[in-house]
């Protein structure tokens, strides 16, 4: 058994901390020994949770998106595959500013990172991997999430272009 494996206190992850700010990864680790392997995310804080839910993508290049709350925030990993998970602020319910910065993050399942989407913003995904697939926090109700629902066609901001280096 491996003995010296240390895991450095981090502070817990606060989102009232990043509230103003826009997308953050909140960074997972994985440590291993003769036993296997663990993976975890001590950063993360689930005190407002309401929910959770899994999407599942069959192909790679599979876009979804923009799906945007002025209201919710939510926690997005990557538990299968990988994922490109871009979010923008929306700065109006109709026609917002196709303008706004697009933040773009991979999530991959070999890490345990979460992407915290703020409120006031829309996120999108794609699949970069047959059969991946999200698992969603969200801190809103199924009905409260429906109430607060803008959706924009998966081309209004368009970060799905993959450039060949």
């Amino acid at each position: 058994m491996i003995q010296d494996i240390q895991i450095k206190n981090i502070l817990r992850y606060s989102r009232t901390k990043y509230s103003n700010m826009g997308p953050k990864i909140i960074s997972g680790s994985r440590i291993f020994d003769n036993r296997g392997s663990v993976r975890f995310n001590n950063n993360l804080s689930f005190d407002n949770i309401k929910r959770f839910y899994t999407v599942h993508n069959y192909n790679k290049n599979f876009i979804r998106a923009w799906h945007g709350h002025f209201k919710e925030e939510k926690f997005i990993g990557c538990i299968k595959g990988t994922f490109q998970v871009s979010a923008v602020k929306i700065d109006k319910k109709t026609k917002p500013n196709k303008k706004s910065k697009v933040y773009s993050f991979v999530l991959n399942q070999s890490n345990n990172d979460f992407l915290y989407i703020p409120k006031g913003f829309a996120n999108g995904s794609m699949s970069l991997e047959d059969n991946s697939e999200l698992l969603i926090f969200s801190t809103s109700t199924l009905k409260e999430s429906l109430n607060d629902d803008f959706r924009f066609k998966n081309d209004y901001w368009n970060p799905w272009i993959v450039y060949q280096r």
